[in-house]
């Protein structure tokens, strides 16, 4: 039985911080992962809006008030353009791992899927006739 301490260790060979940068690979994954950094903050607001509706109707304006800020309406729109990216990615990635029907017919019809679900929300709130 060999010696633990003469054991020959296998050649890890050191990585910088930076690896993921040089490969498109990595760099698109990477983007993908980051994607749930502003779902975060909109999560965050989201829960302090209802915090604030529980709280009466002056922090709620206040809230309100927030929101409207440019900044906020900025980062919120960063926010629907990476949630974009990872449905996007989702959706190509998807009949890969379930086969059902042609790729392209199944990024379409979950494109529609989406399309159809906001739409239904948005005449549900009245922002559509």
């Amino acid at each position: 039985m060999p010696d633990s301490a003469g054991a020959r260790r296998p050649y890890l060979q050191p990585l910088s911080r930076s690896w993921w940068l040089k490969h498109s690979f990595f760099l698109r994954y990477m983007l993908r992962e980051a994607t749930v950094l502003p779902l975060l903050f909109f999560c965050g607001c989201l829960l302090a809006g209802l915090y604030s509706l529980a709280q009466g109707e002056s922090q709620y304006q206040s809230w309100l008030a927030f929101m409207a800020q440019p900044w906020v309406i900025a980062l919120n729109a960063l926010l629907l353009l990476a949630s974009f990216y990872h449905a996007k990615t989702f959706f190509e990635l998807f009949p890969r791992v379930m086969p059902l029907l042609p790729a392209p017919l199944m990024i379409a019809g979950q494109w529609l899927g989406t399309i159809a679900v906001a739409l239904l929300l948005l005449w549900l709130f009245g922002a559509i006739g």
